[in-house]
Parts: C-alpha cells; structure tokens; sequence
C-alpha cells in the first residue's frame, strides 16, 4: 500500500491536546483513519511509536507519521485477479464472475475486484469511467459478492451507451438458477413488491410500500429432500435493485441457500459467504450489428452438488 509521510514539529496551539486529533488536524484525516493507523504502528513523537489515540503532545515534539495515499478515485490494473472471459468483442466483453471476487471497488473491499482484472487485460475500459464514478470502468450492471455468473462490460463508448440505454429499458434478459430453502409450492410465480433500503439493518435491503419498484420472475426446475427440503429454481430479473432476488425470494419465506444476509440456514457443502446464486443466461442486442446475443454458463461444481434426493 502507498503511504505518506507527515514530519513536523508539534505547533504551541495544539499542545496538550491528544495525539490522535492533533494527527487528524494536521494531516485533515478521519479519527477513525488515525486510529487504524495508531493501531499499526504508524505515529511516532520524537522517534518514539504511540499506539494510544489519548497520548497528549507537547509543543515542539517531533510528530511523525505514515498515513495511506488518499485514494484519488482510480482503480490500479491488477493483473492477479484471474477474469474468466465468455465472450469477447470490441464493443464489449461478458465474463463468468467467481463468487469470491467484487465487481468493483466500495467501503468493504478496494483491491483484488474484477475492475483491476479487466483493466490490466482490457486497459482502455479505463476512458469509460465517468467523473465521480471512476470506480466502474464500462461497468452496466452487478453481481454480489458471493454470487456467481454472467457479467456483461463495455469496452468502447459505443457499447457503453447501448448497453446502458438496453439495461434501462429492460432490454437486456438476465436469468439465474437458484439454490432456495424449502419446496416452494407453485410451479411458477411473480414476486412484484418494491424494494428499498431496510430501516432496522441500514447495509441490507427490504420490501418497503415506499420502495422502488421490483418484479422477479421464478418458475421450479426441481425439488430435493435431502439433506433438508431444497427448491431449485429458474429466475428472471424484470428489474435491477440491489440484492433484488434474494431479497424477493425471502419475502415469500424461501430464502437463497446459505444466503448469509437473508438467510437462517448455513449449509455446510458450500463455502463460507458463497450464495446459492448463479447467473446463467445473459442476453442483449449488439451494440453494433443489432443482431441478439445470448450467452449461457453452466451450473458451477458447487451449486451443482446441492443436487440431493429428489421429491419432484
């Protein structure tokens, strides 16, 4: 990680004052970014390192420290992070997105995302970015971390405005299977409820009368018994909100497998934070041509063991 440093002499109006909030004066940081940085040993008075926020200063004490770059808004190409790519065209790319990887960076998670992947393969995605948004490079929709599957990027300015102007006008056709507990009793259903942001958890999403309006469509492909009652399910997106699917499905009692947001249920055969989640079909119109294009992606390994007894 890029640091730096802050060396100077402790001003006489800041002295007796508490190490941390004369660091987050001087250096017009965040308590909490001080506190991180006290934590790791980064504040030194007189070549001597302070690990205590309460440690009061004297006027004239040496005062070094080693703060991270502010972050000026950009993604770095990080060509580790693996991008299983689908389909490829030079208006676009659609991509199998691993469960474990972010879309793009947030306050969660800034480095190792699928953005710095595609940026260190497809670099001039990076002239995509719009002011204030430099975070999502020819990005046009997302997938949660946790959830597998088909993502569809930009890679020029024509693909961009296409497939933004396709994704809001529900153009573009994005159907998952999902992994759901319980057997849900009719073969198809509509869940049409709008969603918002939940006033008792404020990261998680709800079903709120004053929320944005949210259709899923699902229809069963199976029910299992074993080892406990599982519906596998084909569903299609008619709009695009945050955690809209697992959400919804949980609004009707049937959570997504080992969802650990909306869920209550952990199973064991699945890794720790991996959602029973895949995003299997993808289909838009070419950005050039005009002509359909429809990718699909098989069920991965894991999702595919939960196959277990079958009841119907």
């Amino acid at each position: 990680m890029t640091t730096e440093r802050l060396d100077l002499r402790v001003p006489d109006g800041l002295a007796g004052e508490r190490v941390d909030r004369v660091v987050a004066t001087l250096a017009e940081r965040s308590r909490a970014e001080v506190r991180t940085v006290l934590e790791a040993g980064g504040v030194r008075l007189d070549g001597a390192t302070v690990t205590r926020g309460s440690t009061p200063v004297a006027s004239g004490q040496r005062l070094e420290v080693d703060l991270p770059a502010r972050d000026d808004g950009t993604v770095a190409p990080d060509p580790g992070v693996e991008v299983t790519v689908v389909l490829e065209d030079p208006d676009f790319v659609v991509v199998d997105k691993a469960p474990e990887v972010v879309v793009h960076p947030g306050a969660g998670q800034r480095e190792g995302t699928l953005v710095a992947g595609l940026l260190a393969r497809y670099p001039e995605i990076a002239a995509l970015a719009d002011p204030g948004e430099r975070v999502r490079p020819g990005i046009v929709h997302r997938l949660d971390k946790g959830t597998s599957g088909l993502l569809v990027v930009a890679r020029s300015a024509r693909g961009l405005a296409s497939l933004r102007e396709q994704m809001a006008g529900r153009a573009v056709s994005r159907i998952y299977s999902a992994f759901v507990q319980g057997h849900v009793a009719e073969d198809r259903g509509v869940v049409d409820a709008p969603i918002g942001r939940s006033a008792r958890q404020p990261t998680a999403m709800a079903v709120r009368e004053d929320g944005r309006p949210a259709r899923t469509r699902y229809h069963v492909r199976r029910r299992y018994d074993a080892p406990y009652p599982v519906t596998e399910l084909e569903v299609e997106l008619e709009t695009g909100r945050t955690h809209q699917i697992r959400v919804h499905l949980a609004s009707i009692g049937h959570p997504v497998v080992n969802d650990p947001r909306y869920g209550h249920r952990r199973d064991g055969r699945l890794a720790e934070g991996r959602v029973a989640l895949h995003a299997s079909a993808l289909s838009f119109t070419h950005p050039r041509t005009g002509e359909p294009v429809r990718v699909t992606r098989d069920l991965p390994a894991d999702l595919a063991a939960l196959r277990g007894g079958t009841s119907g």
